[in-house]
């Protein structure tokens, strides 16, 4: 996406038309779900849910100026992503979801790291993506950062 979103409504906005239904569901489940202190915010140039200073003032380590990044959701040239750093921080949870993840798609898992990419818009389990949301609080998070930075 070439536009630099000022907001969620903008980023999806300036979407292509196929691209705006998904990642406006997308939003609207992780909004939903999302355990109360995180924030919705532009981050990297996609939707993000960060941990806002007041709750972690030290903010991200390679820019503390940035807040704690959390979940980001961005539609990419040949699919829809969602970057979750819980999954790449606590392995526990990694296991859970692809565990799960088989449960709720046709589809095989496409994971790098902190990113799942959905190639078929039509077929991104909502629900799943609902529940991991839920399994991680601004607190749970940042102890779980924190230890990895040591």
């Amino acid at each position: 996406m070439t536009h630099i979103a000022k907001t969620p409504e903008d980023y999806i906005n300036n979407l292509p038309e196929r691209r705006k239904a998904p990642i406006s569901r997308l939003r609207q489940v992780i909004l939903d779900h999302l355990p109360s202190g995180f924030q919705e915010t532009i981050s990297y140039g996609m939707i993000g849910y960060v941990v806002p200073h007041e709750l972690y003032p030290n903010g991200y380590h390679t820019n503390p100026k940035l807040p704690l990044p959390f979940i980001n959701i961005a539609s990419q040239k040949n699919y829809i992503a969602l970057y979750h750093n819980g999954i790449y921080a606590n392995e526990a949870l990694l296991k859970w979801f692809t565990a799960q993840y088989p449960k709720h798609s046709k589809y095989k898992l496409d994971m790098g790291r902190i990113c799942i990419r959905f190639k078929k818009i039509d077929d991104i389990p909502y629900e799943l993506i609902g529940e991991l949301v839920t399994k991680m609080t601004p607190q749970q998070w940042i102890i779980t950062y924190r230890n990895t930075l040591r």
